[in-house]
């Protein structure tokens, strides 16, 4: 699915810069006064093949690491079975929470959307809060809530909001409202728990890093998905008897298991434990299949980076972390019915195919989903058919262990800010701190400045 050209110049000078940032080292523009600098510039890049993992990756950070250091690495991180996953998925420029969950059942929002207003039976209602519904290209996102498997946020934000695209999601990148954090939450949360050897730990599914995995210490890595891979050393040479070298050092490291010598046992293990791994691996050369259909989309790879991700998750790649962008494209200004729409739907109906995904390889209790966005929008429409930027907006949180009740409660339109906007009823840093001790069982303090400010709701069953 195209992103749509965006009215609004905060929007694209935003996407402008970020793309410049994740090309760190080949040349920055000068970042406008009074902007912050994206979560992430600086880092080195550098691309690679992880043989025993097939994968073409572009690491950023872990400036000392070699090929031979990153396969052993994600060798050994994959024998730890059965660690918890966060996925999270960025909706891309503010999307209206008031067309998502709306309140068809109040007259004030058909007062301040003569136009725009979806009538209460256009969508399933909310079984949590008889004032809301569902749009409808959100109903597998309701399928999933009736199956208590959403915890819906239907107010979360920050005080004193900045409705600026760049400032406010450099701020839920960073996990801060702090304009000079240049680490993500996701990436100092890996700081503190990560290896220096294995770039998986936090994967950018797109073509360039998410800032939300921004690191300080240790490599994360972008990835395209593992249907996008080769086996080929860097200088692009092929080795007709690399499958037979392979199996042979393999079969060396074996013979070495028990050897006196400690540094030979290292060796032998990481030797059979890439072996296994790339073994493991094999099945994904041909492609990507799934147990369930995932929603086709020739302009858009969501769907397709979802199914990789379970398929690289089945396979035992040791990943934590893992941020992407949804479909469309939110920041809608105008012409606002259609646009959110379409992308609302393909996201929906994808990650209903993931949690099905999921389920059917006996994974989806590993897998936590956060679904986020940089703001809501005003609750009044404006006169092109759209809504402009606001305050609180929509997540969720999605998975087979979420406790699938809701998070704060809907702000109400009798509460409205001063400048027409919902209001926050839950801290996005709270959220990230839940994350952090329940899912991840870490102290937030270590990775959210000022953790204990924030309340901690119950996010799990």
């Amino acid at each position: 699915m195209p992103r749509h050209a965006c009215s609004c110049n905060d929007f694209s000078r935003t996407e402008l810069l970020r793309r410049a940032a994740a090309e760190a080292g080949r040349g920055l523009p000068s970042i406008e006064p009074g902007m912050p600098i994206p979560a992430g510039t600086g880092l080195s890049r550098r691309s690679f093949i992880a043989r025993s993992a097939g994968l073409a990756l572009a690491v950023y950070g872990g400036a000392g690491l070699s090929g031979r250091f990153l396969d052993e690495g994600i060798a050994r991180a994959a024998s730890a079975k059965g660690s918890p996953v966060l996925l999270s998925v960025f909706m891309e420029g503010g999307w209206d929470s008031l067309s998502v969950l709306y309140p068809g059942g109040d007259s004030r929002y058909y007062a301040l959307r003569p136009k725009l207003a979806l009538p209460a039976s256009s969508g399933l209602g909310f079984s949590e809060d008889q004032r809301l519904h569902w749009h409808p290209s959100a109903g597998a996102l309701a399928t999933l809530h009736g199956e208590g498997k959403v915890a819906v946020i239907p107010g979360i934000g920050y005080d004193h909001p900045d409705k600026s695209h760049f400032t406010s999601r450099h701020y839920w990148e960073v996990g801060a409202t702090d304009a000079h954090l240049q680490t993500g939450w996701l990436g100092r949360f890996l700081d503190a728990n990560g290896t220096a050897d294995n770039p998986l730990q936090g994967v950018s599914l797109d073509s360039r890093l998410q800032p939300a995995l921004a690191t300080a210490r240790v490599p994360v890595a972008s990835l395209d998905g593992p249907d996008r891979y080769g086996f080929a050393p860097p200088n692009g040479a092929k080795f007709p008897l690399e499958d037979d070298m392979l199996a042979a050092v393999a079969q060396l490291g074996a013979a070495h298991a028990n050897a006196k010598d400690s540094a030979l046992r290292q060796a032998a293990d990481a030797s059979a434990q890439a072996h296994r791994l790339r073994r493991s691996l094999s099945p994904l050369a041909a492609g990507v299949t799934s147990p369930v259909q995932y929603p086709e989309a020739q302009k858009d790879d969501f769907p397709r980076r979802l199914a990789g991700l379970a398929a690289m998750l089945a396979a035992g790649l040791p990943l934590k972390c893992v941020a992407m962008r949804a479909p469309g494209m939110y920041d809608t200004h105008s012409d606002q019915a259609a646009d959110l729409s379409d992308g609302l739907k393909l996201t929906a109906d994808s990650l209903l195919a993931f949690q099905r995904d999921l389920e059917a390889r006996g994974l989806a209790d590993r897998v936590l989903v956060h679904v986020w966005s940089e703001f809501g929008r005003r609750a009044k429409e404006n006169g092109s058919l759209g809504t402009d930027h606001g305050a609180a907006g929509l997540g969720f949180l999605i998975g087979s262990q979420v406790r699938g009740s809701m998070i704060g409660e809907f702000p109400g339109l009798d509460q409205l800010d001063d400048q027409g906007n919902l209001r926050p009823t839950a801290d996005f840093r709270g959220i990230y701190s839940a994350i952090f001790e329940q899912w991840f069982d870490t102290e937030a303090a270590r990775v959210i400045p000022n953790a204990g400010a924030f309340a901690r709701p119950k996010i799990l069953k």
